[in-house]
This record gives structure tokens, sequence and C-alpha cells, in this order.
């Protein structure tokens, strides 16, 4: 698998044009290329970006917030952790950026569509695959790691419970998380201060060119129910709140 990082121009709150910066920079495609790039970037260019001065940052985490923590309830109080978009994430992704705070892309899923055919069209290739990432804490360990908050192109699980082991048998395997993967391998190739590369090509990635048709019958869902989740024991027990964007807190 190769992974190379793109420089683009920086892009300028509240709105800025992706598109042109994008073809202005040195990125080449080939088929079966996975395009991921940071949705920092994508907000910027849909004019995602709301001036600090005019709103307090808690405020505006509970507006783009699916369900919410109170600072008090976290650790020193560094962060609000919320579930937005079926992902638990800090601040509901809101970063601070100039004299803005930039928000997620609204809809991420359709604009991820969207700039998979504009990929297509402007660089006339036919098979061609995006994520877009931001990065996050996980449990019990410091530091952060690249997410996917949307994709288009492939199926996002890949099914390995179906394969058999070296010798044969069923592997009783697990299903492979593809667009997370992904964006973990991107997000690294990124940084996350100054690199100014937003935009990141994987050449050869596994998985997303497979046409799975033996898939097993069941949990083939990528966002579910809180509750069916294998943490919900620990997450169910936290006092959430609601959200103005509720409706999309269990993912």
């Amino acid at each position: 698998m190769e992974v190379t990082a793109f420089q683009v121009d920086t892009l300028v709150p509240p709105k800025d044009d992706l598109l042109a910066k994008i073809q202005a920079s040195a990125l080449s495609l080939e088929e079966h290329d996975v395009i991921a790039i940071s949705s920092k970037v994508v907000s910027i260019w849909k004019g995602r970006c709301v001036p600090a001065k005019d709103i307090e940052k808690d405020d505006l985490i509970r507006q783009e917030a699916g369900l919410y923590l109170e600072r008090s309830e976290v650790p020193g109080g560094y962060v609000m952790h919320t579930i937005t978009e079926g992902l638990l994430m800090p601040s509901a992704g809101i970063d601070p950026f100039a004299d803005y705070f930039v928000l997620w892309p609204e809809n991420p899923m359709r604009v991820a569509e969207e700039l998979l055919a504009w990929f297509k069209a402007t660089y006339k290739l036919e098979h061609l695959y995006v994520v877009l990432t931001d990065s996050r804490s996980v449990f019990l360990r410091r530091g952060v790691v690249g997410v996917a908050l949307a994709w288009a192109g492939f199926e996002p699980l890949y099914d390995g419970r179906v394969r058999t082991d070296l010798l044969g048998f069923a592997s009783g395997g697990s299903q492979t998380n593809v667009p997370d993967s992904l964006a973990a391998t991107a997000v690294l190739a990124m940084g996350e201060a100054n690199e100014q590369t937003p935009v990141v090509r994987i050449r050869n990635a596994p998985y997303v060119r497979e046409n799975q048709t033996g898939r097993k019958e069941v949990f083939n869902s990528f966002t579910f129910d809180m509750n069916e989740d294998l943490f919900a024991p620990f997450m169910n027990r936290l006092p959430w709140k609601k959200g103005r964007k509720s409706t999309d807190a269990q993912g």
C-alpha cells in the first residue's frame, strides 16, 4: 500500500475554493486510488464556519451535537464529549481556526459522494474512492488517531467471518472497518499541525474493490443503535444530554 500526502494552498475561512486548490496541487490519480481529505478543508469549502466572536464554543457544541456530556463530567474539563453523525467525538468535531470555529460538513456522506463524482469527472477515472477524515482520542491511549467522518465508492465493512484459516477451517474472524482503517493511515500522513497536506492518496488499498457476494446475513450495518454496542455498559451509564441534532445521536 502506497500512501502519499499532497500539499494544498491554505484554505481561508469562512469559505474558500477547495476544488480549485486541489486541481492546482501535484495530486495525480490512477484507477482504484483512495483520496482521503481532511474534513476541515471540506468544511471551509462548504462555508461551515462561524465567527468566534458570535457564540461561545460550548453553546455551539450543544447546537451541533446529537448527545453531549458537560465539561464537568470530563477530567480536567478539557472537552465536551459528544455523539453525532454516528461518532463519539470531542466537541462535535468543532475546531478553532483563525477567528472562526470550523464545524463538520452538513450531511458528510452526501458531500463525500459529491467529491467522488467530482474526482471521477475531473481526473477522467471510473474507479475511485473517497474518505473524509478527522482525528480523535481513543480509550486508554494518549494522542489522537484518524477516523472516517464519511466515505464513498466502497463498502465500509469487509466480512472476514466467512474466510478460512491457514488449515482450511472456518476462521471465526471479524469484520474489517475499512473507512476508519483508511482514515487512520491517511491522518498519520497528513500530520496534525502546520504540514499543509490535507489530501492523501492511498494506492493499492486492500478491500476497497472487493465484491462481497458471500457475506453473513447478520450485523452488516456499519452504524447501529448505541444499545447494541459492545461498549454499551460504559456508554449507557453516562449522563448524556440531548443536543440540537439529537436524532443523529444513535447512528
